[in-house]
């Protein structure tokens, strides 16, 4: 635990000298370390929103893009509208991520377009992933869709991550789809920037919900310091997240790029997450 730890630490602190060095030599890159200074001094909990599944759908997934701050969007690989979706993601500054699809405990229900398996080998794990990659233009990290049977097997875990690795400063957010899963662990093992998905906003349908998975996760936000939640696209979701984004600062919290929240965590204990409910 303390070398993970230790790991965790000098990732975070190995991007911030990288951004630095850009920012002395003239980079416009210093808007990013200007922000990430004052998310590290500002005392406020922080929380970092991911909306997953885009690029099924066109109207839903334009709207997330258009979603007020720093929400981030994940897209499925090889989708009819990724390419469009990513670009207008990366047009209105947020981040762009692969939505990885990987193996559930249900073998006979395939995760989709591009899904790494149990059956998959070491070539074809990194193959697979660099494909994923290629659909998804503007992509800086990482998160799985589904996973719940492959993220607990070290091996294939191992494979992901030494791919993931090879791909200059992307970073990885386990979903948490099974209380079993390795994929954090290994991932920071590997070096790469990583957090996990502690609430699940739209689990279960219906407004009420919502209001009760948001307030829980500005809850755990000030109980740890941060969290991180996962929602979809779905009409309710857009609509509840553009009526409350705007008034977090009443809430008590604010709202982090992923990338961000990560280097603010790797100084933060890690809270307990919840796999669903």
């Amino acid at each position: 635990m303390f070398d993970r730890l230790m790991l965790s630490r000098f990732g975070a602190f190995a991007i911030t000298a990288v951004v630095s060095l850009g920012c002395l030599a003239g980079d416009p890159s210093v808007s990013i370390q200007q922000t990430s200074e004052k998310a590290t001094e500002n005392p406020l909990p922080a929380i970092a929103i991911i909306i997953d599944d885009l690029g099924q759908q066109r109207a839903e997934s334009l709207a997330v893009t258009r979603l007020p701050g720093p929400v981030a969007c994940a897209l499925l690989p090889h989708m009819p509208w990724g390419e469009m979706i990513s670009d207008a993601a990366h047009a209105s500054g947020k981040e762009v991520m692969l939505h990885l699809p990987l193996q559930a405990m249900e073998t006979q229900r395939l995760s989709g377009i591009g899904e790494i398996s149990l059956d998959n080998s070491r070539e074809e794990v990194a193959q697979i992933l660099e494909a994923n990659l290629a659909s998804v233009p503007h992509a800086e990290g990482i998160n799985n869709h589904m996973g719940s049977l492959i993220t607990r097997h070290p091996g294939h875990m191992e494979w992901l991550m030494e791919a993931i690795s090879s791909n200059d400063d992307v970073f990885f957010v386990d979903s948490y789809t099974t209380a079993s899963s390795v994929a954090l662990g290994i991932a920071r093992e590997h070096g790469i920037p990583a957090v996990r998905r502690h609430v699940f906003l739209d689990g279960e349908p219906g407004v009420e919900n919502l209001e009760r998975e948001f307030d829980r996760l500005i809850r755990l936000a000030k109980e740890q310091g941060y969290a991180v939640a996962i929602g979809h696209p779905y009409p309710d979701t857009t609509r509840f997240l553009e009526s409350r984004l705007p008034r977090l600062e009443e809430y008590g919290v604010r709202l982090l790029p992923v990338r961000q929240l990560i280097e603010l965590q790797a100084v933060t204990p890690e809270p307990d997450a919840v796999v669903s409910r």
